[in-house]
């Protein structure tokens, strides 16, 4: 055992990596429903390694954190400025009343309560769910003119509040928005749901990788066409005929050769063709096309599946169903459309916005000509941009570092606040121009997951000697602050979107999560309406809510300080 704390000692990286198993293993685990999560999950084995005395450089977590907020800023930047246009305006007014909400929430009991900056940081962070606050917050605290065994100990102070309020804020607010957020608004969430189901689809479950679903959503089959009425009719009649549903001919056999379907071809009888639908116009076609047949060479052509993101004007702004009325997506139909990371509710009258990415699958020359026409063909791949992050970063950094006086105390982003923001207009741009700067999923996830939870690892070691001191000082008052600080702000956001802005009580609650970054809640509201619409509402609150609450952290610190 002494060889084993003597080595964590003198190679602090073990520690950091033995941080991030115990953490990721803590997160794994499940009471019912609910779960500390992988980052709380660090946070509290940073702490208990931290009772080991591991000193680590402060640089490395503040490496991995600029990481982390270059990566949120590049998710979130397309629906950041989607938010500055008109039509996203009642989204925004809900996560401004909600933010600044939190900041007086937070900043209200701390003076009451007579809480050190620290500790108010840590409220912060913890109980609307927003952990980069604890970067932002600890950056301003480095900054003051204090002594420095005082810094030391607000700084130390912010994870001991944090964890006490993340677990009562998280928690609560899972519970509430799906279940008293309603109430307050006087609606059935099930029946509001079902209601609003009349014109969407609900997104489909949700699959571990590496299982799929049996339910075929598209097929393509061959048919011996035998009805007289649809004989010496054009490839372009045929496919009219169904109302309200999109039937493409793909190739026709004819005389025993295999032609290709132009619009203007003629259908003559016994002539087999291969047919690209949906399931549900398969079930009856044999009744109205003829009989099915086993024509393999005719269904041997090639079908493409491709992620397309939406850069041209000719898309953004159009509804899914004035899109498919257009030329260029004959033979194409959509799987999936997927917003700032959610998956948004496929309808004819859903909105399409740049930087959607829509999932296409039809035949690969159709998909190729729609990929070309609605902007760029999203192929995996596995190299990230690092020219891309690296001048994001160091651009971001060079601009969080300006700094304005305000009543003698310095306001400044700092470095990693200008990461998320250069992240923002990076990611923006990566959607308006996206033949630069990707960065793969996979590295999304270790850039942010990894990154995040690094930093948190970090912080817990560093503040484990005095952890436990400090949440027997503030413990039991933190409980019921981190409760009441957590549910207040979206009672008021959940009562002005639904009776100030008219909206509508779906799109109000994924609202709320979203601006509350708790994407956990979002799955809560989705589960219980069964409907994907509140994924409506919840990217452009998301990507506000992220920026003004990590911003919130230097201001909260000079609101303290002047206070003092």
């Amino acid at each position: 055992m002494a060889f084993f704390v003597q080595a964590l000692r003198d190679n602090p990286e073990l520690a950091i990596f033995l941080a991030l198993a115990i953490g990721f293993l803590i997160g794994r685990v499940k009471l019912g429903s609910f779960s500390l999560g992988i980052v709380v999950g660090t946070l509290l084995a940073g702490v208990l390694i931290g009772q080991l005395d591991i000193k680590i450089p402060p640089i490395v977590k503040v490496i991995f954190f600029d990481l982390f907020l270059f990566t949120t800023g590049y998710k979130v930047g397309p629906q950041f400025f989607r938010g500055l246009k008109q039509d996203a305006i009642p989204q925004v007014a809900l996560t401004l009343v909600l933010c600044v909400a939190c900041l007086l929430t937070a900043f209200g009991f701390a003076t009451l309560l007579g809480y050190d900056v620290g500790t108010a940081a840590g409220l912060l962070a913890g109980a609307f769910s927003e952990s980069t606050v604890i970067g932002t917050a600890g950056e301003a605290i480095q900054r003051l003119a204090i002594p420095e065994a005082e810094r030391v100990s607000l700084l130390n102070n912010i994870p001991v509040a944090y964890a006490v309020t993340y677990l009562i804020g998280t928690a609560s607010l899972v519970w509430f928005l799906p279940t008293i957020g309603p109430k307050l608004m006087g609606v059935n969430l099930r029946d509001e749901g079902m209601r609003m189901q009349g014109t969407a689809l609900a997104g489909s479950a949700q699959l571990e990788l590496g299982v799929t679903s049996g339910a075929r959503l598209f097929d393509l089959r061959a048919y011996r066409v035998t009805n007289p009425k649809l004989v010496n009719k054009t490839v372009a009649e045929l496919e009219a005929l169904p109302q309200g549903s999109r039937v493409f001919i793909a190739r026709i056999r004819h005389h025993g050769g295999i032609v290709e379907a132009l619009p203007n071809s003629v259908i003559r009888e016994g002539d087999v063709v291969a047919v690209l639908a949906r399931q549900e116009i398969h079930v009856n076609s044999g009744k109205i096309v003829g009989p099915e047949v086993d024509d393999k060479p005719l269904l041997d052509l090639p079908v493409e599946v491709l992620d397309v993101v939406v850069t041209r004007g000719l898309a953004v702004g159009k509804t899914l169903g004035e899109l498919a009325q257009l030329e260029f997506t004959r033979s194409v139909f959509l799987r999936k459309l997927t917003r700032a990371g959610q998956e948004m509710p496929v309808t004819a009258k859903t909105t399409i916005d740049g930087g959607d990415v829509l999932s296409l699958i039809g035949t690969k020359p159709e998909v190729e000509r729609a990929a070309k026409e609605l902007g760029y063909p999203d192929r995996p791949t596995m190299a990230t941009d690092m020219i891309f992050v690296g001048t994001g970063i160091v651009l971001g950094g060079l601009v969080g570092l300006l700094s304005v006086t305000v009543g003698g105390i310095p306001l400044t982003l700092t470095a990693s606040g200008g990461a998320l923001i250069m992240g923002l207009v990076f990611g923006w741009l990566r959607s308006v121009h996206p033949f630069f700067g990707r960065i793969p999923e996979p590295a999304i996830w270790i850039f942010d997951t990894v990154g995040l939870c690094i930093f948190i690892g970090v912080v817990g070691i560093n503040a484990g000697p005095s952890f436990f001191s400090g949440l027997q000082q503030t413990g039991l008052s933190l409980v019921m602050v981190g409760l009441v600080s957590a549910l207040l702000p979206h009672t008021i956001a959940i009562l002005f979107g639904r009776y100030m802005l008219k909206m509508n009580p779906l799109i109000v609650l994924g609202a709320c999560a979203g601006a509350g970054t708790i994407t956990a809640a979002l799955r809560a509201i989705q589960d219980e309406s069964r409907s994907s619409i509140p994924a409506l509402g919840y990217t452009v609150p998301y990507a506000i809510g992220n920026i003004l609450l990590t911003a919130w952290g230097p201001v909260l610190v000079a609101l303290m300080t002047i206070g003092e």
